[in-house]
C-alpha cells in the first residue's frame, strides 16, 4: 500500500512540475500506469 501511495505522490509531483498540456499530462499517467503494472507482474 505504500508503494502505491509513493507511486500517486509521484505522479501528481510529476504533473505538477513537468505537464504544460494535456497530452503531457496523459502520457505521464500512462508511463506511470506501465509502472504499476510492471511491479504487479514482478510480484
Amino acid at each position: 500500500m505504500r508503494t502505491f501511495t509513493a507511486l500517486i505522490l509521484i505522479l501528481v509531483l510529476t504533473a505538477l512540475a513537468g505537464c504544460n498540456t494535456m497530452e503531457g499530462l496523459g502520457k505521464d499517467i500512462q508511463k506511470a500506469g506501465e509502472s504499476l503494472e510492471g511491479a504487479a507482474k514482478k510480484k
